[in-house]
C-alpha cells in the first residue's frame, strides 16, 4: 500500500505519517524499487496504534520509546509492555474522570428545571444549592455526601 492509500485508510494526512516515521513514532517503512513507502500489514498495524494512542492522549515521546524498542532483540524489548502496562493504567485514571465529569454533566441536564424551579419560586437560594463537590456520586475519591438543601431544611 502506499502512502496516500494508508493516509485515506486511517483518515491522517500523508505528512503525518511521514513526520511519524521521520521522528520515529513508527519503525521505518519498507520502500519500494523506486524509493517510495511500501507499507505491509505490520507498518499498517503500527500507524493503526499510533493513531489509537495518540487520540486517547499518549504523549509521542511514549510513542518514540515504544518503537524503538520493538526494533531491540532480548529481554529489554519487554519494557514494551511496562509502557502499554503505563499508558493502560492512565487512560484508566482519564476515562475514570471523563465519566464522573459525564455523569456531572448528565446530572445538571436532568436537574435544571427543577432547580430553575425552585430558584424562581425562591424556595431555593444561592445560599441554599448544592455543594456539587462533595455530592459522593461526583467525588468518588472522598467519603463525603451531599445533595440539595431545600429552604425547608
Amino acid at each position: 500500500m502506499n502512502i496516500k492509500e494508508v493516509a485515506d485508510l486511517f483518515n491522517l494526512t500523508t505528512d503525518t505519517i511521514r513526520y511519524y516515521e521521520k521522528i520515529g513514532v513508527i519503525p521505518p517503512v519498507t520502500r519500494d524499487q523506486r524509493g517510495y513507502r511500501d507499507f505491509q500489514k505490520k507498518d499498517l498495524n503500527w500507524v493503526f496504534l499510533v493513531k489509537s494512542l495518540r487520540n486517547a492522549g499518549v504523549s509521542i515521546e511514549s510513542l518514540i520509546e515504544f518503537a524503538r524498542l520493538s526494533q531491540i532483540q532480548g529481554d529489554e524489548r519487554l519494557a514494551q509492555k511496562d509502557i502499554l502496562k503505563n499508558q493502560l493504567t492512565e487512560l484508566d485514571e482519564k476515562m475514570a474522570e471523563l465519566h464522573q465529569t459525564r455523569d456531572l454533566l448528565a446530572y445538571k441536564i436532568e436537574t435544571y428545571d427543577e432547580h430553575i424551579a425552585l430558584f424562581n419560586s425562591g424556595k431555593m437560594t444561592e445560599d441554599q444549592i448544592e455543594e456539587l463537590w462533595k455530592m459522593k456520586h461526583f467525588n468518588k475519591n472522598k467519603e463525603t455526601t451531599g445533595g440539595i438543601i431545600n429552604a425547608n431544611s
